[in-house]
């Protein structure tokens, strides 16, 4: 397949293994609102997916920023992704739709090799469900302009190196008078990742790193 197919082949096994989970995900906690002592009965189901593909200078992961429309996210940088439909039979299935959407990747193209763990939002009320998905070669894209203002394809080792973890004041539409600070990943436009897709990212972060190799 590829120059990475060893790395991948060990990522889809360790996928299949326990995870690190909340301790890893709280490395690059960053929330506007506190988080309950559980997630609520009436949460929404959401998924994503963290795809990674190869391109000229090693594996990227793709991201994307969000239209800026007033919601809970607006204008952040996350995952494609999005809440489940009645019609998505999995929580799969919406991960693998809303990337379709999106960004335009049809579901044909991904090799799923796992999932993360879950992770609660209080400040927009989703319980999402982050998949991890490899292409072989760059996807074409087209992108959904009533929801993703542009992508971003960013090295993965880029993500993994110490030197690009930041702190940052920000603050959420939802809660527009609370400024918190937090941890995140600065992105090489000096954009920042945060909140929960920063933490999905932290625990791939030291599963990658556990299982070593060059990525």
């Amino acid at each position: 397949m590829t120059a990475y197919s060893d790395n991948i082949d060990r990522l889809r096994q360790r996928l299949s293994r326990p995870l690190p989970g909340f301790a890893a995900q709280e490395r690059m906690m960053g929330r506007v609102i506190p988080h309950p002592p559980q997630v609520p009965e009436n949460a929404r189901l959401s998924a994503v997916m963290c795809l990674l593909y190869p391109d000229n200078s090693g594996l990227h992961m793709l991201l994307m920023r969000r239209m800026e429309d007033g919601k809970a996210h607006s204008g952040q940088v996350s995952f494609p992704g999005g809440r489940k439909d009645p019609e998505d039979l999995t929580l799969l299935d919406t991960a693998l739709r809303e990337t379709r959407e999106e960004v335009g990747i049809d579901r044909t193209h991904i090799d799923v090799l796992g999932a993360l763990t879950s992770l609660y939002i209080p400040v927009s009320n989703f319980n999402v469900f982050p998949f991890v998905g490899f292409t072989a070669a760059r996807p074409a894209m087209n992108i959904s302009v009533d929801e993703v203002s542009y992508t971003i394809e960013t090295p993965l080792s880029y993500l993994l190196n110490d030197a690009n973890k930041t702190v940052a004041d920000v603050s959420s539409p939802a809660a527009p008078g609370i400024i918190r600070n937090v941890r995140a990943y600065r992105l090489p436009d000096d954009g920042i990742i945060w909140g929960a897709t920063a933490m999905m990212i932290s625990e791939l972060e030291v599963i990658l790193k556990e299982i070593g190799g060059e990525w």
